[in-house]
């Protein structure tokens, strides 16, 4: 945090630096005369993971102060900006409910934005994500021993927290759903758009989200996505039982949307078109990102 402030970015070898968008802490308390925030996330440990199990900070013997200075830094230092944006609707609640600060959502398309496509859906949901406790990937294994169908997922993604992507394989051996479960691991990037092509739905059920991509990337496929009530920023896309579906934080809702999807596959495909229609009508775009951070500057 310090060494953020003592930044000085108004030049770069001598050529000036028109304007600086802060995103990340503690990059954003970079000082500028032109500055406008777009915040992705807080230290979400000061704020809305403090005490969680997925947390680590409250744990150190400093961790209390630590989390205080943040605090004072951020509802001091964020306000100075020209505007305040952030990444989501939920990033916006979390500032205006923990500091404080207002901020005006302003979202922006994944990468790869104009590669993704539809094609004729297959028996399989896909789950494209980092392997970590907070995606849950657990979860989804678990309502999977509890569907009524014969319901298959893909997993993509790599583990960034290897005991527990050690423990799932085992899980699933455990609860005998194993063979209807394929683990891709890290994929290249069309590979991973082929899989969201082919699949039935997208399943994305993480805890508290900021943004999330993955719901993002699935509209773009044309594809109804399955998520859960606490899932954060997926709420402010899946209208549910328009473009998806939203269960409760457990197997058993999770387990019955998904077998509600494998049951009518028409209506998950008119679902799927429905959640591409929607992403169109959001507008989300980079050229209306950067022009409005860019006229407040």
């Amino acid at each position: 945090m310090l060494a953020c402030r003592a930044l000085d970015l108004t030049e770069s070898c001598g050529t000036a630096i028109d304007a600086l968008i802060g995103l990340k802490f503690p990059a954003y308390y970079i000082e500028h005369p032109r500055k406008v925030l777009w915040i992705l996330h807080q230290y979400r440990e000061a704020y809305d993971l403090w005490g969680h199990e997925f947390s680590g900070l409250h744990r150190y013997p400093a961790g209390l102060a630590v989390r205080d200075a943040i605090e004072q830094a951020d509802r001091t230092l964020i306000p100075r900006a020209r505007a305040v944006f952030a990444n989501s609707g939920n990033v916006a609640k979390r500032l205006k409910r923990y500091c404080g600060i207002e901020s005006e959502p302003l979202y922006h398309p994944p990468p790869n934005s104009e590669c993704f496509r539809c094609s004729e859906p297959q028996p399989y949901f896909f789950f494209p994500s980092r392997i970590n406790r907070m995606k849950r990937q657990d979860l989804v294994v678990q309502a999977l021993a509890r569907t009524k169908n014969p319901v298959r997922v893909r997993f993509c993604g790599s583990g960034d927290d290897l005991a527990y992507a050690e423990s799932l394989q085992p899980l699933c051996q455990q609860l005998g759903v194993a063979r209807r479960v394929e683990w891709l691991g890290s994929v290249p990037e069309q590979e991973k758009i082929a899989q969201y092509a082919n699949a039935l739905a997208v399943i994305y059920p993480p805890l508290d989200e900021d943004y999330g991509y993955v719901t993002l990337e699935a509209m773009l496929s044309s594809k109804a996505v399955v998520t859960c009530s606490d899932s954060g920023g997926t709420l402010e896309f899946v209208v549910s039982g328009e473009t998806g579906l939203i269960a409760e934080a457990n197997a058993d809702s999770l387990a019955a949307a998904l077998d509600q999807l494998w049951d009518n596959q028409t209506r998950t495909r008119n679902m799927g078109k429905a959640s591409r229609d929607h992403y169109d009508d959001l507008g989300i775009t980079w050229k209306h990102a950067i022009e409005r951070l860019l006229s407040c500057v």
